[in-house]
């Protein structure tokens, strides 16, 4: 596994594992399918593992600590979060980082982040006196490094950076989101100050995976190489020096292979001009076709109406990019209920606007739902919903004569 070396000398695997999308079952992480991938990470080279209190509804970190029991955490650095948004008093973040270190079954939590830190954030947390908390945590040895991750602007972030030494941050970078956030400016900001670059969302949380939209197919389609979308997308964040991890979410042990196979491929500074041209083509065709610009982080749900409010602004997004009738299908199968029994479909939403406030994106994400639902469900969509719902019954009562069960 390729390596990029800390400011204070340590070494650490370029390819970071995220794992706020492990696959599920039952609506539980699938702990089968979730520890081969992580064990195969684990032994072909990976070295950090990324996790937060709240991911997969506050289960990541136990899974985590059963796993990793067996030899593996001496192997990997562990970094998670604390939320910045749950804390009140500053016993609250003691009583995080006493949850979190019995969760995760150590001693002593390598990188710890104020999680979806903002500007006024910090300044709400400093007064309570966060920082004080955290070094004394660190003078004990229940953390080793602190920092934050991110989801503002880039003015908001450089004066973050200059606030107080951070040993790491945290960001959002993909090709698509070059200039937005802390953006490449905030990248190359925080590197020159000495603090460790992570990055999160390098597929744009999925969108820059899977099947490219026609025009981009074509335009990637000019490299004498062959490469998936996701390898593209990987490549382009993997070739920036300033990056010491790159977190993907990964969710398939495929997934994993693969992302693994392009980070030993991709050292800083590898792409060549003419394929960096190639990059820019296509984020012009990704800008002309996203609806939304969504990463499918989950932060705003869940939605008191039911609304899946991520996978509204995915379908939305897809089936403008792809052109392709199955966005709407699922749509209307998973969630308009025919498939699933449980709607969640964006007309659901009453407008209480509890997404807004939690939205790293800055989304005004009633708006667009209402958007979504003239787009996506139109007239008659509750009599499409019951038709669909009609012939997947019939269908499952057929499979079951042809399989006598």
């Amino acid at each position: 596994m390729q390596m990029r070396r800390t400011k204070d000398g340590e070494l650490i695997s370029v390819l970071g594992f995220g794992v706020m999308r492990l696959p599920k079952i039952d609506g539980q992480i699938d702990k089968t399918k979730a520890t081969e991938m992580i064990y195969y990470a684990i032994d072909h080279g990976v070295n950090f593992i990324d996790t937060a209190l709240l991911y997969h509804e506050g289960c990541s970190e136990s899974f985590l600590g059963e796993i990793l029991n067996d030899g593996y955490r001496d192997k990997v650095k562990l970094c998670t979060k604390v939320p910045a948004w749950a804390i009140e008093k500053i016993e609250d973040v003691e009583k995080y980082l006493e949850l979190q270190l019995l969760k995760l079954q150590t001693d002593c939590i390598d990188y710890y982040l104020i999680h979806n830190l903002s500007w006024g954030s910090f300044c709400r947390l400093k007064e309570l006196g966060i920082i004080e908390f955290l070094e004394s945590a660190r003078d004990e040895g229940k953390i080793e490094y602190i920092g934050f991750s991110f989801h503002d602007s880039t003015m908001a972030f450089k004066k973050i950076i200059d606030a107080y030494p951070w040993d790491v941050c945290l960001i959002q970078y993909n090709f698509l989101d070059e200039n937005s956030q802390a953006g490449k400016e905030g990248l190359k900001y925080a590197a020159t100050r000495g603090i460790n670059v992570l990055v999160m969302g390098p597929l744009k949380g999925g969108i820059l995976a899977g099947e490219a939209p026609r025009d981009a197919m074509m335009i990637w389609d000019k490299s004498t190489i062959k490469r998936t979308p996701a390898e593209w997308a990987l490549r382009w964040v993997l070739n920036h020096p300033e990056i010491t991890c790159v977190l993907s979410g990964m969710g398939t042990l495929k997934q994993v292979k693969e992302n693994i196979k392009v980070a030993n491929e991709t050292p800083p500074d590898s792409i060549a001009d003419d394929e960096l041209k190639l990059y820019s083509q296509a984020k012009n065709v990704y800008e002309k076709q996203l609806k939304v610009d969504c990463t499918a982080c989950g932060y705003c749900m869940p939605c008191p109406q039911g609304v899946d409010i991520p996978q509204c602004f995915t379908l939305h997004n897809q089936k403008h990019m792809f052109k392709d009738f199955t966005p709407s299908y699922l749509y209307l199968t998973v969630l308009g209920g025919a498939s699933s029994g449980n709607q969640s479909y964006a007309g659901l939403c009453n407008g209480c606007g509890n997404c807004v406030k939690l939205c790293p994106q800055k989304l005004d994400v009633p708006l667009l739902l209402k958007e979504v639902s003239s787009d996506m469900e139109g007239e008659g969509f509750h009599d499409k919903v019951k038709a669909a719902e009609l012939r997947l019954t019939k269908k499952r009562e057929s499979l079951k004569k042809t399989l006598k069960f």
